[in-house]
């Protein structure tokens, strides 16, 4: 087991990293920070010059890869980093130093336990792409087909392994501490990106998700998945359909080609609900860099590494969500939080209507470049920490592809509408999917003549609806042992001084988060 001195001695080094990206000049300004934070964020940043902005998506890149993923973990949590941190973080895209080739080809051959050229009749040395688990190289089969080859980045695992060790040592500090840290659930972001984390390292579990992402949009025609090569994959090496097209992100080279951007944004937004709505099962890294335009228009993704699924009683309360957002209808928004049990019952549904119409109101009819993403942010935190609601970790997942989504379809088209855009689609499958039954029983009410049938369709209605508690149960969090434990009082004079710095760096990073 890890000392805690030494994850103290991590956090410690990281923070120096932090303040000489400007990343806590935050925690050291904000009134409520605790004089000895202020005092610790100071020595930390003793002798760094500092950008006039903050670069947190820049800090993390140089602690290492696996901070990379959990700065794009923390950017599903602008309640934890804040709204500015938030979307620097989404920057985040991976762009670390490639592993020499020599390296590739070694881990290549080690995994199929054959010469490369068995494999591939040409292989391009130089990586297309270079991320924090994986790089990507341009290939030609031995058949003759062009596929892209994504290599895990030799011991990967093992630092990984030892970087998590730490986040789950500094979540258990954080959440012990109690109060707003306690309803953050830090313990179970750290959870999350822990089952995020061992799914993306076996790469045979990313070719898996593609496949089953390709099954469920082969109806799409406007949004594409690379076919896989299952010969040539395995837990270290995916090889997959090579996609031509233009990056998502090169705006101008989209509308030389003759792409309709407003088409393109709508396609992404509708083509992302069809996902999270009616599969329950969604791209959930779709930044900038994993989406591109064929010449016929089609969207196509690549990366899948990260995957999240909602299960059917949450769609239900999900799209009723948004729907009651986009119509209008802040009473029924109100009522499913209470059902799905987001909200205490202590609290009152009329009253939390009423903060969701102060938040949605404003919203309602703009396209997104008239709207203030931070006074919107503001109004929902407000609402979650007057309501007492918790993070909901099955949404964190949803949360962060929606902004992706969003960033991206605006980017593309500053005047898209994103309540226009989505609301056919979510009207269309709560019909689809609630109304048979749901006109069933209207035409019996007003009739008369049929009751004895109105038991039937209520239990054929109940089977369908979900039921209290949309969430799933969390996931059990490991045992770890905090400093001031029984079990640790007897080593507690020997690095005594190093806990309180702990402590304090605690405190610091849950001013810094919150």
């Amino acid at each position: 087991m890890t000392r805690p001195v030494t994850h103290i001695a991590r956090l410690l080094k990281w923070g120096r990293i932090l303040a000489r990206h400007g990343a806590l000049r935050g925690i050291e300004t904000a009134p409520q920070t605790p004089p000895g934070v202020r005092r610790l964020c100071r020595i930390a940043r003793l002798g760094t010059i500092q950008p006039k902005v903050p670069d947190y998506a820049a800090a993390f890149q140089a602690i290492g890869p696996a901070a990379v993923k959990l700065g794009q973990t923390l950017a599903t949590r602008p309640d934890l980093v804040g709204e500015e941190a938030a979307r620097n973080l989404l920057t985040l895209q991976d762009a670390l130093a490639p592993v020499p080739f020599d390296r590739i080809r070694q881990e290549i051959e080690a995994t199929f336990e054959t010469p490369l050229e068995n494999l591939y009749a040409e292989f391009d040395p130089e990586p297309v792409g270079s991320a924090s688990i994986a790089q990507v190289h341009r290939a030609i089969t031995t058949d003759g087909r062009q596929v892209a080859v994504k290599v895990r980045r030799p011991g990967i695992d093992k630092q990984f392994a030892r970087d998590i060790d730490t986040y789950e040592w500094a979540a258990a500090h954080l959440e012990a501490f109690g109060g707003e840290a306690t309803r953050l659930r830090p313990r179970e972001v750290i959870a999350n990106f822990r089952r995020w984390t061992l799914r993306e390292l076996d790469l045979r579990r990313e070719a898996a998700s593609a496949s089953e992402l390709r099954d469920a949009m082969v109806g799409v025609p406007t949004y594409e998945v690379p076919a896989i090569d299952w010969d040539r994959t395995a837990s270290r090496v995916m090889t997959l359909d090579w996609i031509d097209g233009i990056k998502i992100s090169h705006r101008d080279a989209l509308v030389a080609a003759g792409h309709d951007m407003q088409i393109l944004s709508a396609n992404l937004v509708n083509a992302f609900l069809r996902q999270a709505i009616a599969e329950g099962f969604f791209h959930a890294d779709m930044h900038q860099g994993n989406l591109f335009v064929k010449a016929d228009g089609t969207i196509a993704a690549v990366d899948f590494g990260i995957m999240g699924r909602i299960n059917r009683q949450a769609r239900y309360w999900l799209a009723e969500i948004l729907y009651g957002l986009t119509t209008g209808n802040y009473r029924r928004v109100a009522e499913i939080h209470f059902e799905a049990q987001y909200v205490p019952d202590y609290h009152s549904v009329e009253e939390f209507a009423t903060a969701l119409r102060a938040v949605g109101e404003p919203m309602r009819g703009k396209p997104v470049s008239e709207l203030s993403v931070g006074q919107m942010l503001d109004g929902l935190f407000a609402i979650t920490r007057d309501f007492d609601m918790q993070t909901q970790p099955h949404l964190l997942l949803l949360q962060k592809t929606m902004v992706m989504v969003e960033g991206v379809a605006t980017m593309l088209n500053a005047k898209i509408n994103m309540w226009d855009v989505s609301g056919p689609f979510v009207r269309e499958w709560i019909r689809d999917e609630l109304g048979p039954e749901a006109a069933l029983a209207d035409g019996l009410r007003e009739q008369g003549k049929t009751l004895a049938l109105i038991p039937d369709i209520i239990r054929r209605l109940d089977a369908q609806l979900p039921k209290k508690g949309a969430a799933p149960p969390a996931p059990p969090l490991p045992e770890i042992p905090l400093m001031w434990d029984t079990g640790e009082k007897r080593r507690w004079w020997r690095y005594a001084l190093m806990a309180l710095v702990g402590a304090a760096a605690g405190a610091g990073l849950l001013q810094w988060f919150g």
